[in-house]
């Protein structure tokens, strides 16, 4: 991707998070001197930087200590007015509200900077999914005239029941009318979000990840986020490529991270946004993009399934999309409330291919890209508490998708816009009643409280209270047929108008039996050609990590965690962790001797293959899998099947 030449005073990240350190700091090495005093980098950059050590006296000094302490290092800090992390539909969609209405107001000073930890924007956002264009309307009405690529409408719709070799139709819920939407490549869409951000000033950086909060100093606010160091090794010491994160102040923070992010969950820790609302719950959502034949392409063709592979407790369910060029995006969805610890959503995925509804149009065709992600799944009971002092979430960092729907981004766009809107007149509100800039750093944390009341008033929450009911109404003694029974009925004759919410009453770990109350699951050997074993389908993904970077999956740093983990996740549920993820990181390996953590395996993490989808930390029954934002610019690239099939016109 290509995106256009930055307007602002920063220099602009393309290929390289080093790219902006060439002007704040040097680069280390054994006799250049290590920055010590913060500075704005659009004040002074490199020349207001005190130098005061080397970085070979820092070296020699942690060379006799047990370990580096990151916290020690005095950063470079930037002043903005809005800091968003994370480069996504619903962070993007913020950017570009703030500096229309800038625009608007005719003034050229908002400084917005979007800290995106993919390589390049979209390249974490899975392809393939149907949109519907109501807030991109409000957006940028002209998005047509734009080049937007959204070139593939949806022209039909149906729903299907599936058994083990057969097919049957479904009545279509109203929810699920697809009429106006697009199939569209998601990760592509996100990218040209970027393009029109940076076309009104945003300064966009990607491979700059958001690792930690910057709370003020009495710690009741948050006053903006410090980016992830780069060139420590696997044991957290510096390398002679270690440069430190820098530090984001904003009077805005706006969290964009997408579902079960880091910054997400500490933050709602941190100032109880979950107080009286319902846990979380969670679906990984496991997809596919084919290349199919001409005699079994249906261009703008949307089905959804239910029924097989899964079993009538555990909730899910299947999708087929028709986008544009012969493409099919197709995958499976898995509540993470499932029972059984032996039920893999990778294989369940797998052998879902070869019922005949699919394989015969996957037949000769050609598997281009895989990835998998958690999706929210809550509704309408387990949104959080929106603001906080200082900033607010947005997108699914706070959990908008429309579960029944199976549509989240236009939801994710509207609050993003909302968001910008109340930051910008808190902004330029608290702007005009000081003059002296200096009272910054001692003044109150931007309430945004307006946005969690224009959002109550939103078209968003009207559409997610209707269907509050449906995906918890499958939390019945009849799972599946219950679940059917009761969200047919409400989607076509109650439409959500009744006195009773049905609870989200356990978080998804909490639902997992033990090994021993349930029956192991055998799974079909992948045939190469319609299903294929996890690091076939991993290497598809483009997944890459820095070697000899600190493993960023972490357990509890305290003596004794790892033999704890193995023996409660092996004794008790069969390793439940090698079955859940979608990319083969965790693995209970047979080992002997000083090896065995517990019952005779040793714990391994693959962090190398980590896609980023954040289910270890959800479905782990002992909780105790911590995850981490990787170096900048790691993990998966998505937006590169878009590339390889010729996508773009």
């Amino acid at each position: 991707m290509s995106l256009p030449k930055s307007t602002s005073t920063l220099p602009r990240l393309m290929n390289s998070r080093s790219a902006v350190f060439a002007i704040t700091r040097p680069r280390l090495s054994l006799s250049t001197p290590i920055p010590t005093t913060s500075t704005s980098l659009r004040a002074g950059g490199a020349g207001c930087i005190t130098q005061s050590r080397s970085i070979s006296t820092t070296r020699r000094r942690y060379a006799t200590e047990a370990k580096f302490d990151p916290d020690s290092v005095e950063r470079a800090t930037d002043e903005v007015d809005v800091c968003i992390v994370g480069g996504g539909p619903a962070g993007l969609s913020a950017a570009i509200r703030l500096k229309q209405l800038e625009q608007e107001r005719g003034g050229d000073e908002l400084r917005v900077v979007v800290l995106e930890k993919g390589g390049e924007v979209g390249a974490h956002i899975l392809s393939g999914a149907v949109i519907e264009t109501r807030a991109l309307d409000e957006l940028i009405p002209d998005w047509k005239e734009l080049g937007a690529p959204l070139n593939q409408p949806a022209l039909s719709d149906s729903m299907r029941f599936l058994t083990e070799k057969s097919s049957f139709p479904m009545p279509h819920p109203p929810q699920m009318n697809n009429k106006g939407n697009y199939i569209v490549s998601l990760s592509r869409f996100t990218a040209w979000l970027g393009e029109q951000a940076e076309a009104l000033g945003v300064e966009v950086y990607p491979g700059f990840a958001g690792a930690k909060v910057l709370y003020t100093e009495d710690g009741k606010g948050v006053k903006g986020v410090v980016t992830g160091d780069v060139g420590l090794d696997k044991d957290g010491q510096p390398k002679d490529s270690y440069e430190p994160g820098m530090e984001f102040h904003s009077k805005v923070t706006l969290i964009a991270e997408g579902a079960h992010g880091s910054l997400s969950k500490e933050i709602q820790k941190k100032f109880d946004l979950r107080k009286g609302k319902d846990p979380q719950t969670y679906g990984l959502g496991i997809k596919e993009v084919w290349k199919v034949r001409d005699e079994v392409y249906e261009p703008g063709k949307v089905v959804h399934t239910l029924g097989w592979p899964l079993d009538y407790k555990t909730y899910g369910g299947s999708w087929l999309y028709h986008m544009e060029d012969n493409m099919v995006s197709l995958g499976l969805v898995v509540g993470l409330d499932y029972e059984n610890p032996y039920l893999s959503p990778y294989k369940e995925f797998q052998r879902m291919k070869h019922h005949p509804f699919f394989a015969n149009i996957l037949k000769d065709g050609q598997c281009i890209a895989y990835g998998a992600r958690a999706l929210n799944e809550g509704g309408y009971q387990s949104i959080p508490k929106l603001n906080f002092p200082g900033g607010a979430l947005i997108g699914c960092s706070a959990g908008f998708l429309n579960v029944p729907k199976i549509k989240g981004t236009h939801n994710a766009m509207k609050s993003g816009m909302l968001a910008a809107e109340s930051a910008f007149e808190s902004i330029t509100s608290s702007s005009s009643s000081s003059e002296d800039a200096s009272e910054s750093e001692t003044a109150e944390p931007i309430d945004m409280s307006g946005y969690a009341k224009v959002m109550e008033n939103s078209w968003v929450y009207k559409e997610l209270k209707e269907v509050r009911n449906l995906r918890p109404s499958f939390h019945n003694p009849l799972g599946l047929w219950g679940g059917m029974a009761y969200s047919g009925l409400d989607s076509l004759i109650l439409k959500g108008r009744v006195p009773w919410t049905f609870r989200n009453n356990w978080e998804d770990y909490e639902t997992t039996k033990k090994a021993s109350q349930v029956k192991p699951i055998e799974y079909p050997q992948p045939d190469g050609k319609l299903s294929f074993d996890i690091l076939t389908s991993v290497s598809l993904t483009g997944t890459n990590h820095a070697e000899n970077q600190p493993v960023h999956l972490r357990l509890p740093e305290e003596q004794g965690a790892r033999e704890r983990h193995t023996q409660a996740n092996v004794s008790d549920y069969a390793g439940l962790l090698g079955r859940v993820c979608p990319a083969a990181v965790y693995e209970y390996a047979d080992a002997e001797g000083s090896e065995v953590d517990a019952e005779g395996k040793k714990f391994v993490i693959n962090s190398q293959n980590c896609i980023h989808c954040k289910t270890c930390s959800i479905k782990t029954p002992t909780q105790d899998i911590k995850w981490t934002v990787p170096e900048g610019g790691g993990g998966p690239k998505y937006s590169e099947w878009d590339k390889l099939s010729k996508f773009r016109r």
